[in-house]
């Protein structure tokens, strides 16, 4: 059975933004709000989680399944997006601006997760 090219892309980008947790940490950790504990772990584990899931897209018989933690990843994580947003600088940057779009973006990536669900 051939998937379509679209889970293919999404498997993708999430096993490669997984093992960035792991070529870059420090990048990660920085943005675990404070009041969470273990950074390092809590880093460890979204990683492993997006790798995992990724992978598990790729099986037909596991999609649905790994949709639906795609999307309780993304709810988990989203206190990390706004926590960054809120710590960056004043003012306008492209930075900026890239932390403003990364919220509501984690609003269509649910909903793409999501049209595997069903």
């Amino acid at each position: 059975m051939t998937l379509p090219w679209h889970l293919y892309l999404m498997a993708f980008l999430y096993i490669i933004a997984g093992i960035n947790h792991f070529k870059n940490p420090g990048m990660y950790i920085r943005i675990i709000p404070p009041y969470l504990p273990n950074p390092k772990l809590l880093n460890n584990l979204s990683g492993a989680a997006e790798i995992i899931l990724g992978i598990l897209l790729l099986f037909p018989s596991l999609t649905r399944i790994a949709a639906w933690g795609i999307i309780a990843l993304l709810i988990a994580v989203f206190p990390a997006n706004l926590y960054m947003f809120q710590k960056k600088k004043r003012g306008f940057s492209l930075l900026n601006f890239i932390l403003l779009v990364r919220l509501p973006l984690q609003i269509v990536l649910i909903l793409w997760a999501y049209l595997y669900t069903l």
